[in-house]
Order: structure tokens, then C-alpha cells, then sequence
């Protein structure tokens, strides 16, 4: 497997011999620059099956203006190429090793080695299915004092192990990317608010997440004592978080549990699309997100029932602080009223046990409303038209929900000529004696309602 230095060389040429070629005039050569001027501030090479950092003095030569490194699928295993490269590259300031794996334990000795010189202004490292451990991470960080962005979506995390101490709180982390990892509970996402206070954006899109509430016990977490331990959750296999406070114990023993926010104040944006949310009163705990204002939810369970325009006015009402919604633009003033008077609305017929607390809050903004009358604008199904062939007429009711093709077939055995021959002009009631208004019904396919046909128009028969 080649080295980056031999990947760089593949791709990018051997470097040149300095001197004139002989076979050239003098008054037209231009030199050519080597590598170590070719490579570009972001350095692609990816899937190259490259596995080491290869020369050191070389890779310094050649990448010493590197600021953007993607080496993602290739086959690196050793934390010690991996600092090495980024040691040779001082301006590096995002660094993606997706798809290499990196279970290998990032050592105590290694770290002392590189901590004399830590890389200050990596600012954004990807590491996705990359089967880092934890334990790696911690380290990590260490050697990472101004890193903002963070990824680790899909590396099969079930728990967060990074709130041990204080010294795993990291100020500058401002976006983590933990999308597809095996957690299920927030109490193990709050642990992610305490390692990194200053977390500005969270993507917990495809996690089993099944409630925002940090407390135990989870209603969908059940234990069974007959196959897993009484300290374990039956979702995720992760241990019940240390601070709630079990159903036999006495009300005033133990800490109080913490608020699913109380650790996320700065948090901005948050992707809970795909999670196994399924109660409203964790759309209300959204609610309660100090700094909360860009939100992303789909395909959670809780809203299978409702259509899109329904979902979104319930998660508007809901959501006083949130001001984009799923991607979409800025909400108006104008939209948010419309959905909390439709809230409003969608409760006030329900038992008052099931009216949320936003009930009564829309209710002082907005007062009691009327129903909405349920007015129906859709034509109507059957219409009495006056059918004429040659000197004869007939009133018929007819569906105008069927086809201009398929009245020709009933007409068939009443007029006596075949639908295939069969022509039909449409008169409406109001311009009978105004010939340019009549309107032959050249399209089989088209439904007679589109005609705006009612009771006491005519359609004329007539052959071909």
C-alpha cells in the first residue's frame, strides 16, 4: 500500500530535476514547478489505499501549505501517522479521516510526544465510522485547544464517556455531528453538553432517541430481569444515569434530576430528524432551549398520524422560540398566528385533561375563537344536463367526475351513434344563443367538471 508521500507523487508527479532541458531553446523554457509547489491548500486523496505518512522530510516539503486534508476512506490504523501528518502540515485547519479505522487506543506516550507542540489552528476534524473510542477522544481533544467542529456520526457510540472530570470540558467546540450512533437516551446526550458548554449546533439525526426527558425511568427502556442486568437500559445496553431517582425511593432523597436543557444554554440548532420521538411533551421540552432558534424534526413516530401542513402549524404553536423550522425560511409573524390560532382550534374540542400547558398561554394571546365553518367548494357529483341529438333531447343526470370518453359510452345506446364517432359541444345555460361561446369537448380524458358544468346546460351530439 503507498505511502501519502508515494500517493502524492501518483498523483501529482515526481518532483523535477532543476536544470534546462537540453532539447529545448533557451528563449522559450519554462520551468516546471515540482511538487512541493503543485500540492494545493486543500488536499483531496481520497480512497488511495494509502496506510502511512511515509517520509517525513518529504511530506514537509511537499505540504507545508496544506490548510483543507481529506484522506478519508483510505487505510490508516496508527494515531502516530495520523499526528505526524498533521504536524508536517502546521497550516492545516480541517482534517477529514472518514472511513479509516482508528480503533487502535491513541497512547499516553504518543500523546506526551506531541502535546510540546499541539495544533492550534485545527478548527474542524471529521471522524466518521472511523471506530474511535472514547477513550481516544479525551486525548484527542487535548492536542486540539481551538477545534470548533467535531464529527462523529456513525462510530456505534450507545453511551457518552466524556464528563468523567472537569478536565473534559472543551470551551471552543461550537458543532458536533453524531448522526446514525446506537443512543437512545438524554441523559447520555447531556453528557455531551457538559463536556463542550459552548455547543452552538447538535445533529442527532437516525439516533434511536426515544425522549428528551433525562430522568429515570424511561417508559421505553424496560428492563428484563431475566435477560439484562437491573443497571442497564434494554435499548441501548448503556448504564441509568447517576443522578435520577427511582419509583420506590422517597420523594426528597437523592438530586434533583436535571432539565433536558439545563446543560445546552448556548445551543442554536438542532437535528432530531429520524429519532423514535414520540410524545408531544418532548416538543414542549424543545420549548424550554434558552438559545434554541433552528430546529430540524421528520420522521419520528409522533407524527405519523398527521398530515405535513398539520404538523408543522402544531410544532410552530409549540415552539415560541424556534424561528426555522425544518429547513425552511424564516417563520412570519404572520404564519405563527395562523398556527396558534389552528392550535388553538385543534384542542379546544379535545377534553381539558388533554390540552397541553401552550393551550392555556395561546388562549391569553389570542382569546377563545370560533370554529371555522366548514364551508365544501368541490363541484357537485351529479348534474341535470339536457342531451340533444338531431331533432330530439332528453334530460339526463350525469357524474361529472367522469370523462369526456366515458360519457361518450353511455350516450352510445341513447343516441345511437359509436363513442368512436360520437362528437360532443358543450353549451352553457347563460350563452345558448351565442354561438362563440360553445365549446366542443375535444379530450377524452378530460373530467366534465372541469367544464364548470351545472344543472340546466346542454351538450349537443353529433357525428363526426
Amino acid at each position: 500500500m503507498p505511502t501519502l508521500v508515494e500517493a502524492l507523487e501518483g498523483k501529482y508527479g515526481p518532483e523535477d530535476v532543476e536544470g534546462i532541458d537540453e532539447g529545448l531553446p533557451i528563449a522559450i523554457y519554462v520551468p516546471r514547478k515540482g511538487p512541493r509547489n503543485i500540492v494545493p491548500s486543500l488536499l483531496v486523496l481520497n480512497d488511495c489505499n494509502i496506510d502511512s505518512a511515509g517520509d517525513e522530510c518529504d511530506l514537509q516539503k511537499k505540504c507545508h501549505v496544506v490548510e483543507e486534508l481529506d484522506l478519508a476512506q483510505n487505510n490508516i490504523t496508527h494515531w502516530s501517522d495520523v499526528l505526524t501528518i498533521l504536524r508536517l502540515m502546521p497550516q492545516v485547519k480541517f482534517a477529514n479521516l472518514s472511513f479509516n479505522n482508528l480503533a487502535e487506543e491513541l497512547t499516553d506516550e504518543l500523546c506526551d510526544k506531541e502535546k510540546h507542540t499541539p495544533f492550534p489552528l485545527l478548527r474542524n476534524l471529521v471522524l466518521i465510522s472511523t471506530h474511535v473510542s472514547w477513550c481516544t477522544i479525551k486525548k484527542l481533544l487535548k492536542l486540539l485547544p481551538n477545534l470548533e467542529e467535531l464529527h462523529l456520526s456513525l462510530n456505534d457510540f450507545s453511551t457518552v464517556e466524556l464528563s468523567d472530570i472537569s478536565a473534559d470540558i472543551h470551551q471552543n467546540i461550537k458543532r458536533l455531528h453524531f448522526t446514525g450512533n446506537p443512543i437512545c437516551r438524554w441523559c447520555e446526550i447531556s453528557n455531551l453538553g457538559r463536556c463542550f458548554p459552548a455547543l452552538e449546533s447538535l445533529v442527532l439525526a437516525d439516533c434511536p432517541l426515544l425522549s428528551l426527558d433525562p430522568s429515570l425511568p424511561i417508559e421505553k427502556c424496560k428492563i428484563d430481569d431475566s435477560e439484562e442486568s437491573e443497571d442497564s437500559c434494554s435499548s441501548c445496553g448503556s448504564p441509568p444515569m447517576q443522578y435520577g431517582r427511582c419509583e420506590s425511593e422517597c420523594e426528597s432523597a437523592g438530586p434533583k434530576p436535571y432539565s433536558s436543557h439545563d446543560v445546552f444554554r448556548q445551543l442554536r440548532s438542532l437535528n432530531l430528524t429520524n429519532t423514535h420521538i414520540a410524545s408531544w411533551d418532548d416538543i414542549d421540552r424543545l420549548s424550554c432551549f434558552p438559545a434554541l432558534h433552528c430546529l430540524r424534526i421528520n420522521g419520528c413516530p409522533l407524527f405519523e398520524e398527521y398530515t405535513e401542513h398539520e404538523r408543522r402549524q402544531l410544532l410552530i404553536a409549540r415552539l415560541p422560540n424556534v424561528q426555522t423550522l425544518n429547513g425552511g425560511g424564516v417563520i412570519s409573524p404572520e404564519e405563527r398566528e395562523d398556527a396558534e390560532r389552528a392550535f388553538i382550534r385543534f384542542y379546544m374540542e379535545k377534553p381539558e385533561s388533554d390540552r397541553p400547558e401552550r393551550y392555556g398561554n395561546l388562549l391569553g394571546v389570542h382569546g377563545r375563537l370560533d370554529p371555522l365553518v366548514n364551508i365544501d367548494l368541490s363541484p357537485e357529483k351529479r348534474v341535470k344536463v339536457k342531451i340533444v341529438w338531431g331533432d330530439k333531447s332528453e334530460i339526463k343526470s350525469i357524474n361529472v367526475y367522469q370523462t369526456v370518453s366515458e360519457l361518450k359510452k353511455t350516450l352510445e345506446p341513447i343516441c345511437g351513434i359509436a363513442a368512436s364517432k360520437m362528437r360532443l359541444l358543450y353549451i352553457d345555460q347563460i350563452y345558448l344563443d351565442t354561438p362563440c361561446q360553445h365549446e366542443f369537448m375535444k379530450y377524452p380524458n378530460k373530467q366534465l367538471y372541469s367544464y364548470n358544468i351545472t344543472s340546466g346546460d346542454e351538450v349537443h351530439v353529433d357525428s363526426k
